[in-house]
């Protein structure tokens, strides 16, 4: 197998790699202190074209291949893992549906400006009480004769508090399997909580959305009635390996910190890099990294060739998840008491790295699914 990166996907890491350094890296303390969408940079990274990557040209994105889109997720997250959250939402959660599903109508109003960052979206799956378990949503469509009324609450809704749009899985009164409704946030009944304090990705807000009958044309669903587990399925391996190339992304960013800082930090007399168990530290580390840059890169070669995915992708997120959090645990103690402190990025890394445990599905669940496949 070629491992080796074409010249198109060198020429995304390093347009990519430039522009964090340059734009986030310098902004990220702040963005996180904030605790406010970061509109600026979302602005910024829309005029890269990353909103539009991974949609054809016919559709006004620029066809790129999912190995250069992880690419860059990877140097978005190693920039600022909040960032990286609202931009993943854009690209792929909230704006998928509509291109796969809506009319021209909707696709002119609200998809080919959300490619271009001039409208924001989200999707709506979580629920209080369903949350791995999404065959529990709540959520109700009532089918009307010449329009569709959506009530239901939904939580930890990303970017909720600026979208224009949403995507909504919901339950219809005359199905058992979920379908797939598009929602502008101007409709009335529709209602957004306030942003929900979290421990990281403290920039990427998060609320509670309510829907109180609104009333939604019947173009407004999104594929067929009960077509909603089967589209979640077309992008799930997507949206694992995604999550995954994030984890690579936040681990990098804390081990090249605790690097840098064990080559400059001396202490009796020469650095600490030089310490036999800081060199232990920094070797393991560096092991557990590239396994998981490596699983990426693969999970996302079999997306983009359209082969089975299932279960890699499902590796690759539960392996990169927990060695972002191992790493940045690790890296924090190299840096021992500056790796507390909050004048130091570190500790924005072990808060945000926590999101990748979750985020695409927890360890356990990607472990019962792994079983599965394996017969079990």
């Amino acid at each position: 197998m070629d491992f080796k990166l074409n010249d198109i996907q060198v020429s995304v890491q390093q347009t990519f790699r430039e522009f964090v350094n340059k734009r986030v890296i310098p902004k990220a303390a702040e963005m996180d202190e904030a605790k406010e969408f970061p509109h600026e940079l979302f602005n910024e990274v829309a005029k890269t074209g990353f909103f539009g990557m991974r949609y054809p040209e016919s559709a006004g994105g620029s066809g790129m291949d999912i190995i250069s889109y992880m690419l860059a997720v990877i140097e978005l997250s190693r920039g600022s893992l909040s960032l990286a959250a609202v931009c993943t939402m854009q690209s792929l959660m909230a704006t998928y549906f509509i291109y796969r599903y809506a009319d021209e109508e909707i696709k002119n109003k609200y998809f080919l400006p959300a490619l271009k960052g001039k409208k924001i979206g989200g999707i709506c799956m979580t629920e209080p009480n369903a949350g791995s378990d999404l065959m529990s949503i709540k959520t109700l469509v009532k089918v009307k004769a010449d329009h569709y009324e959506l009530s239901g609450q939904k939580i930890w809704i990303t970017s909720a508090p600026v979208a224009d749009f949403f995507t909504v899985l919901a339950r219809t009164d005359n199905h058992e399997k979920l379908s797939i409704f598009f929602v502008p946030t101007s409709l009335e009944g529709v209602h957004v909580g306030k942003s929900i304090e979290k421990l990281g990705l403290r920039a990427s807000p998060t609320s509670e959305v309510s829907f109180d009958k609104v009333i939604l044309p019947k173009n407004y669903l999104l594929g067929e009635i009960g077509a909603g587990t089967n589209g979640l399925r077309e992008i799930l391996a997507e949206i694992r390996v995604m999550t995954a190339a994030m984890s690579v992304g936040v681990a990098r960013a804390a081990f090249e910190t605790a690097l840098d800082y064990a080559k400059t930090r001396e202490q009796f007399g020469r650095p600490i890099g030089k310490f036999q168990a800081i060199k232990l530290k920094m070797a393991d580390m560096a092991v557990k990294l590239e396994t998981a840059r490596n699983y990426v890169m693969h999970a996302a070669w079999l997306c983009n060739e359209d082969l089975p995915r299932f279960r890699e992708s499902a590796m690759a997120k539960l392996y990169a998840s927990e060695m972002a959090n191992e790493i940045c645990d690790a890296a924090s103690r190299v840096m021992a008491s500056y790796g507390y402190a909050m004048d130091f990025p570190m500790q924005r890394y072990l808060r945000d790295a926590r999101f990748t445990l979750i985020g695409g599905g927890t360890s356990e669940i990607l472990k019962i699914n792994i079983a599965k496949d394996l017969g079990l």
